[in-house]
């Protein structure tokens, strides 16, 4: 018998119950479950931003999960070349993903190592964007009323 080693990614960056949905779910999926915290580096490189939270803390915080058996830092730029370092057999992604072209892109090349590929319904009502674009509103200045 195949120990299914599950690969989750993400940058779990305001930590919220999607980030939750997704590890519970890819662990119930497989034995051992890896859950790669995208850099500091890669995220501002590929969304053009920083993260709320540090890297380090981000780290700690999917970690402490019960479900998650280890937590690693994602620094390679591709996720073949994460598969490469951890020889995981399963990865996981929200299911915003399938049929996208990035989505049957890394299905292609996941198939040519012998990694499934396993979604897992994206939670529409709660996202990092979401709480990011709330949190800048709460910090914008106050809009002042002029006298007419």
């Amino acid at each position: 018998m195949t120990i299914r080693i599950g690969y989750a990614a993400g940058a779990f960056d305001l930590f919220h119950v999607g980030h939750l949905n997704l590890l519970r779910h890819a662990k119930n999926h497989c034995d051992f479950l890896i859950a790669g915290v995208v850099s500091d580096e890669l995220l501002e490189r590929n969304k053009g931003r920083r993260p709320v939270i540090p890297l380090i803390e981000r780290i700690e915080i999917v970690q402490s999960l019960r479900f998650v058996d280890r937590a690693v830092a994602e620094t390679a730029p591709t996720k073949l070349d994460m598969w490469t370092q951890l020889g995981f057999n399963v990865f996981f992604k929200g299911d915003d993903w399938k049929g996208t072209p990035q989505g049957l892109l890394l299905e292609e090349a996941f198939a040519r190592v012998g990694v499934d590929v396993v979604y897992f319904p994206y939670t529409v009502h709660t996202s990092s964007t979401f709480l990011r674009r709330t949190l800048e509103l709460l910090d914008a200045p106050p809009v002042r009323e002029t006298a007419l």
